[in-house]
């Protein structure tokens, strides 16, 4: 009898939780990835324990896999484009997307205490093949040199000398602006609305394999710029909050910063938040 109140009560968890149709599951910005747990049990109509197991975890997978399709498809390419958005113009996209969703990875798996079946799928934002963003992001024609910081512009001197950082990435605090949108390709702008950084400067392969940025809350987190990064303070975040705006001063040593240590070209780059 106990065995068949803690079968019930797993199945009416696994039922409320579909009938809310809600998945909470989140990209981690920090570790790009998505994660995932689908449950399932068995139907009355197994005949036999290991059928049972077979046919729970059958169910599980199959809420997994719809759970994972429905997070990936929230998941914000850019400051106004979404996953979702771009399968439903593009049936290329479609198929790839629900293509790299069926090939993500079983990180654990296994049989309730009470009965019923539970597995996690896990899944890359980027890495390569197998990852999101290879479906969503377009290679680019050309790569784009970066802006040059303005002619006017000189480094802080100290001593009667120019100094350079040697900087190995940037981070940029955008704390105190608004909360930030995370995207899979966002974008630097400077005061006047230039763009100082974004994928058509980069390398698309890498930007495949590694992302453009890391999201951190805070600097023990943003390992990705490196030993000694040049941090600046955003002054706003512009495009639904989704890409930092600095300072033309900020801007422009950001800029003359990465002549000297190229931490852009190497997308070294940290948002906190």
């Amino acid at each position: 009898m106990l065995k068949k109140f803690k079968l019930l009560g797993v199945l009416l968890a696994i039922i409320l939780f579909a009938v809310s149709g809600k998945v909470d599951a989140a990209p981690n910005w920090n570790t790009n990835t998505i994660q995932v747990t689908g449950m399932g049990v068995a139907p009355p109509t197994a005949v036999s324990p290991a059928h049972a197991a077979m046919q729970a975890r059958r169910a599980a997978l199959a809420d997994a896999y719809r759970q994972l399709l429905e997070a990936v498809q929230g998941v914000n390419v850019d400051a106004e484009t979404t996953v979702e958005q771009m399968m439903l113009t593009s049936d290329i996209v479609k198929t790839r997307v629900t293509g790299t969703v069926r090939g993500a990875q079983i990180v654990s798996e296994g049989e309730l205490s009470g009965g019923g079946y539970s597995v996690t799928l896990e899944l890359p934002l980027f890495g390569g093949s197998g990852g999101i963003a290879e479906t969503v992001l377009e290679r680019p024609p050309v790569i784009e040199p970066f802006p040059q910081p303005a002619p006017d512009y000189r480094p802080p001197v100290i001593e009667s000398r120019p100094t350079t950082g040697n900087y190995t990435g940037l981070v940029i605090d955008c704390r105190g602006v608004g909360k930030i949108n995370f995207v899979m390709s966002p974008v630097i702008k400077n005061a006047g609305g230039q763009k100082i950084y974004g994928h058509k400067n980069l390398d698309y392969d890498r930007i495949i394999r590694e992302g453009m940025a890391s999201y951190a809350q805070d600097m023990s987190q943003a390992g990705r710029a490196g030993a000694n990064p040049l941090v600046v303070k955003a002054i706003r975040l512009d495009d639904l909050n989704a890409n930092p705006v600095l300072s033309k001063e900020d801007a422009d040593m950001v800029l003359y910063e990465n002549n000297q240590a190229h931490f852009l070209e190497n997308i070294a780059v940290v948002f906190l938040y």
